[in-house]
C-alpha cells in the first residue's frame, strides 16, 4: 500500500529546465498550496472511513458543532460533528465512551491539521437506542419523574375516559370493544395521533396536552400495539415521557406487548401489558361490579344490624338501672315541653315576620313621604303660597301704613304751630330768640324783639 509521500504532485511543470547545478528546476509550493494538494488527496483516498476509539476533550460549541478527539493507545485524531449530522444522535456522547464514528478525512487548513468530519456516531459494542435509552432513563429517574409516591390512582368507575392512540392500528378497537363490552354507558373521547414514524413523538405530546384540557375526563390511555423497538422509539422519546407527567388526570400506559418496556411505561400512573388490558384496568365487568356492590350490601346490612343490637341491649340495660325508671314518661314529657316550645317559636317567628312586614310597609310609605322630588314639589308649593300671603300681606300694610300716615299728617297739620301762624297770628321772641314773650311787661321801650309770623319773620323795636 503506498503512503501519502509515494503519491505523485499535480501539475508537474511544463518543460523541464536545467538549473546552475545541472538539475531539473525545483517546484517550491507556498504552504497554502501544499495544504490543498494534501487535502484533496486525503479527501480523494479517504473520502469514507470507519474509526474506533475513545472520545476525549468532547465538547459542543455555542455554534452547535462538536468537536472531540478519538483515541486509542497508540495515537488520537482529531474530529468535528456538524449541528446537522449530531442533532440526529439518539445518545449523548461524553468522554471515555467508546464510539465507531463514520465520516471523511480533510484537513484544516488554518492549522494544518488533518481531522475526521464525521456524520455518524454510535456506540462500541451497544446500539445508539439502547445508549439513548439508559441515559435518558438515568436522567429522569435523577428528576423524579418515575418515583413512585407521584403515582396517582386509577378511578374505580370513570365515566368519561380519554384514549391517545392511532385510528389505523387494532388498538383503538381493542379499547373500544373492552370498554362497551364492560359498561356500554361510558363517555369515550379519541384523540388520534401518530404512533411511530418521524414527528411522531412531538404529535402523541400534542394530543396528550389536548385531552388533558378536555372537561371531566377521568382517566388517559396513552398507547398502540406491538412492533420492533424502532416502532415503539417515540414512547422512549423525553417529549412524550414529560407530556404524560404533566397530564392532569391519571394516565394508563399500554405500549406494544407485555414484553416491550418503553419510558412512558415507568412514568405513567399505571402500565398495562396490552391496549385490552389497559380497558380492562379503566372498568371492571358488569357483574364483577355487581357483585361487589352486593357484598358491600351485605356488609353495611350486617355491619348496622349488629351496631343495632348491641344498642338496643345497651338500652335495655340502661332501662332497667334504678335510676332510669320513668325515663319514658319523661322523654315523652320532654317531647311535649319541646313541641309547645316548638310551636310557640313558631309562632313567635310569624309574629315577629308580620310586625317587620308593617314596620317595612311604614318605612316604605315614609320613604316614599322622604322622596326628594315629593319634598321639592311640596316646598315649591309652601314657597307659592307664602310669596302669595307675603305679597297681600305687604299690600295690606302698605295700604294700612298709607292710611295712617295720612291721619298724622292731618293731625301733625292741625297742630302745628305754623298752620296757627297761617291763620293769622304772631309768634314773638326776645332779640336773641332765647325767651317767648307772652306778657308786654316782659319788654322795656327801646327793646328789639323777633316777631315770627305765618310767611317770614320781622324784627321790631319797642316804642311804648
Amino acid at each position: 500500500m503506498s503512503t501519502l509521500f509515494d503519491l505523485p504532485f499535480e501539475e508537474p511543470p511544463d518543460e523541464p529546465a536545467e538549473d546552475g547545478r545541472g538539475g531539473a528546476e525545483r517546484r517550491v509550493y507556498s504552504v497554502s498550496e501544499l495544504t490543498t494538494q494534501i487535502r484533496g488527496t486525503l479527501e480523494q483516498r479517504f473520502f469514507e472511513v470507519w474509526v474506533e476509539g475513545e472520545l476525549s476533550n468532547c465538547r459542543v460549541w455555542n455554534t452547535g458543532h462538536m468537536y472531540f478527539s478519538l483515541k486509542d493507545a497508540g495515537a488520537q485524531v482529531k474530529g468535528v460533528m456538524f449541528r446537522s449530522s449530531l442533532r440526529l444522535l439518539r445518545f449523548t456522547p461524553k468522554d471515555g465512551l467508546r464510539v465507531v464514528a463514520r465520516g471523511r478525512v480533510t484537513v484544516y487548513d488554518p492549522k494544518g491539521e488533518y481531522q475526521i468530519v464525521c456524520e455518524h456516531l454510535e456506540p462500541e459494542g451497544l446500539g445508539a437506542r439502547q445508549l439513548a435509552f439508559e441515559q435518558l432513563k438515568a436522567r429522569l429517574t435523577a428528576e423524579g419523574l418515575f418515583a413512585a409516591a407521584r403515582k396517582r390512582p386509577i378511578p374505580e368507575l370513570p365515566r368519561k375516559v380519554g384514549v391517545v392512540t392511532s385510528l389505523d392500528g387494532a388498538a383503538v378497537r381493542d379499547i373500544i370493544q373492552v370498554l362497551r363490552r364492560r359498561y356500554a354507558n361510558v363517555h369515550i373521547v379519541v384523540r388520534p395521533t401518530r404512533v411511530q414514524g418521524e414527528g411522531a413523538a412531538l404529535d402523541i405530546a400534542r394530543a396528550l396536552r389536548a385531552i388533558g384540557k378536555v372537561p371531566d375526563v377521568d382517566v388517559v390511555i396513552v398507547g398502540r400495539g406491538g412492533g420492533s423497538i424502532e416502532d415503539l422509539w417515540a414512547f422512549n422519546e423525553e417529549v412524550v415521557v414529560r407530556a404524560i407527567a404533566g397530564c392532569p388526570v391519571p394516565t394508563i400506559a399500554a405500549v406494544g406487548h407485555e414484553s416491550d418496556v418503553t419510558l412512558a411505561d415507568f412514568v405513567a400512573d399505571a402500565r398495562a401489558p396490552t391496549p385490552s388490558a389497559a380497558a380492562e384496568m379503566v372498568l371492571g365487568r358488569k357483574d364483577e361490579v355487581y357483585s361487589r356492590i352486593d357484598r358491600l350490601a351485605r356488609r353495611l346490612e350486617s355491619a348496622i344490624g349488629n351496631r343495632r343490637g348491641r344498642l338496643e341491649s345497651r338500652l335495655r340495660t340502661l332501662e332497667n338501672r334504678p335510676g332510669l325508671a320513668g325515663f319514658h314518661a319523661r322523654v315523652a314529657m320532654r317531647g311535649r315541653r319541646a313541641a309547645e316550645l316548638r310551636s310557640a317559636f313558631h309562632h313567635g317567628v310569624r309574629s315577629r315576620l308580620s310586625a317587620d312586614r308593617r314596620a317595612l310597609g311604614t318605612l316604605a310609605t315614609r320613604l316614599a313621604a322622604l322622596d326628594v322630588r315629593h319634598q321639592l314639589a311640596s316646598v315649591r308649593r309652601r314657597l307659592d303660597a307664602h310669596r302669595l300671603a307675603i305679597d297681600a300681606h305687604v299690600a295690606r300694610r302698605r295700604q294700612s301704613a298709607t292710611s295712617r300716615l295720612a291721619t298724622a299728617i292731618g293731625r301733625l297739620d292741625a297742630l302745628s304751630p305754623l298752620a296757627v301762624l297761617a291763620r293769622g297770628y304772631a309768634l314773638c321772641w326776645t332779640d336773641d330768640r332765647a325767651t317767648v314773650i307772652r306778657r308786654a311787661s316782659q319788654v322795656q321801650p327801646g327793646d328789639t324783639v323777633r316777631v315770627r309770623l305765618g310767611d317770614g319773620e320781622l324784627r321790631c323795636d319797642v316804642r311804648e
